[in-house]
């Protein structure tokens, strides 16, 4: 009988993580920022992800997104009974899981006939080719005309000095058997000696030995899914676009958002050499050269629909868009490969000020800037760049809030219970951006705290070393972990001091609460 796994990882679960990327509504922005029409209001909305691993994020969304049907799978049983297992508890109608393979999946019964959104985060460099040939398929059937696809994947040429060090991890690691997360340490050991040897691969690629580095540190669970699947396959950008065409599909935009802007990223000489180049594929993938691209996250249509002018202004002036980070946490400036953009300046300033009282709409922000000599498109730009960094988030209608509110508390409240007994589940789903924040363990214990009818940074404290004591988990602080109850109480107090000033106003203003 074959292997069920098609020689993925299943010895060790992947992570419980929430991919910003994944959200309907940042898409759906993505594809406004480079003129594609998309609407999310549209009724029935139809969603899909392939590979959703613990389907945490699709069970976020779901939250975040009532008006939103979705459906996602994997071939791991114990990924969709943990996915499952949450759907439960927060209460989710809106979401569906289903323990299945990429062959089968097109004939699944319980599927919509067509899907206005397909995604596939963490998935094609990791299957086999046939396997990406049976998505492409499901692509090709399954996507409504008009739909958006969003992929990800490991790139071309930024992953090359990489490979070397990956086919000597997984040689190394199936030299014996056993349990995989100690074999991955003794490859990693393997390696780092080398390094410590000054190996001329080490020597003649430095980018090796500061990747490898940044390798010894990450988690055995995502190393694991990240290089020791049969199949790795880093991609160049005209060859995934090749595939995808294949199911009618052309390509929006980058979700990396500062990669719009070719001043931000690209010396003079070298936007001449990429603006010579008129096929927009070809172009792109010069541009990946140019910057040694890493990574990929690309959103694909079905049938290029163009806004006109007057068309995306409409909807950019309606566009509602909301603070993420404090702004007294903000970095005053956001490094781009030219150099730095200072926030703190015009337009950017004012944008942030705007929407410190909450969500406002482009029209808001324009309003804020009567008389000034910021135009229109130095706006949008900045906008655009803002989003990019993560400090702004576009935002859902006003229309809907209340229900959304009403699916998210429910959520949030599951995860923060999760929170009593473990590490994972680390974002909470808001129902003003239909995405997620991430939260930290000791901040939802505080939310915990607050819902408990707790007041004030010593009670929620008080609340977290209540759970965390008898589990024998102790806090860190500069680099040291703090021994007594009393050390312990104080820094949960003072983080709690801090999220009180700091991180409850941004919760609260995104309409995150228990």
């Amino acid at each position: 009988m074959a292997n069920w796994t098609s020689g993925y990882i299943d010895e060790l679960s992947y992570t419980h993580g929430f991919y910003r990327q994944l959200t309907p509504a940042l898409m759906g922005f993505a594809a406004l920022a480079r003129g594609q029409k998309f609407d999310l209001s549209q009724p029935s909305l139809e969603y899909c992800e392939l590979g959703c691993g613990q389907g945490f994020s699709a069970n976020l969304l779901s939250a975040a997104n009532p008006q939103i049907r979705f459906h996602a799978m994997d071939f791991n049983p114990a990924h969709i009974v943990s996915a499952r297992g949450l759907a439960r508890e927060a209460n989710l109608a809106n979401v569906k899981f289903y323990e299945e393979s990429f062959a089968n999946f097109q004939s699944q019964a319980g599927l919509p006939e067509s899907f206005d959104i397909i995604c596939l985060h963490g998935v094609l460099s990791w299957v086999s080719e046939e396997n990406r040939q049976h998505i492409v398929d499901f692509v090709s059937a399954k996507l409504k005309p008009g739909g958006l696809v969003y992929v990800s994947y490991n790139a071309m040429p930024g992953w090359a000095v990489t490979l070397p060090l990956r086919r000597m991890l997984v040689d190394r690691a199936s030299r014996t058997s056993g349990p995989l997360a100690p074999r991955i340490d003794e490859a990693l050991d393997h390696l780092s000696a080398l390094a410590e040897a000054q190996a001329d691969f080490f020597n003649i690629h430095a980018a090796a030995g500061v990747r490898l580095k940044t390798m010894t540190s990450m988690g055995r669970n995502y190393l694991a899914h990240e290089y020791f699947n049969r199949d790795w396959t880093p991609f160049y950008f005209e060859d995934v676009a090749s595939q995808l065409a294949e199911a009618k599909l052309s390509f929006v935009s980058s979700l990396n958002f500062i990669d719009h802007f070719d001043d931000m990223s690209l010396s003079e000489k070298q936007r001449a050499i990429l603006d010579q180049e008129g096929d927009p594929v070809r172009r792109e993938a010069l541009r990946d050269f140019i910057v040694n691209q890493l990574f990929r996250t690309d959103l694909f249509c079905k049938g290029f629909d163009p806004h006109t002018e007057r068309s995306a202004v409409g909807i950019w002036l309606e566009t509602r868009f909301a603070l993420s980070t404090s702004r007294a946490k903000m970095p005053t400036a956001i490094k781009t490969r030219m150099g730095q953009i200072d926030v703190t300046a015009e337009p950017y300033q004012q944008i942030l000020a705007t929407c410190a009282g909450g969500p406002k709409s482009t029209r808001d922000v324009l309003t804020s800037m009567m008389g000034s000599q910021v135009t229109w498109s130095q706006i949008t730009q900045a906008i655009t760049v803002l989003v990019g960094a993560n400090f702004l988030q576009p935002c859902l209608p006003e229309q809907g809030l209340a229900e959304r509110i009403e699916g998210c508390k429910s959520f949030n409240r599951a995860v923060c219970r999760h929170a009593e007994n473990s590490e994972d589940h680390q974002f909470l789903a808001s129902p003003v951006t239909g995405g997620g924040l991430m939260v930290s363990r000791a901040e939802r214990l505080y939310l915990l705290a607050i819902d408990e009818g707790k007041e004030g940074p010593k009670e929620w404290a008080s609340v977290a070393w209540r759970i965390l004591e008898p589990q024998g988990q102790r806090l860190l602080k500069d680099g040291k972990m703090l021994e007594t109850e009393e050390d312990n109480v104080a820094e949960l107090t003072a983080r709690a001091e801090e999220f009180m000033q700091y991180r409850l106003p941004i919760l609260q203003s995104l309409n995150i609460e228990l």
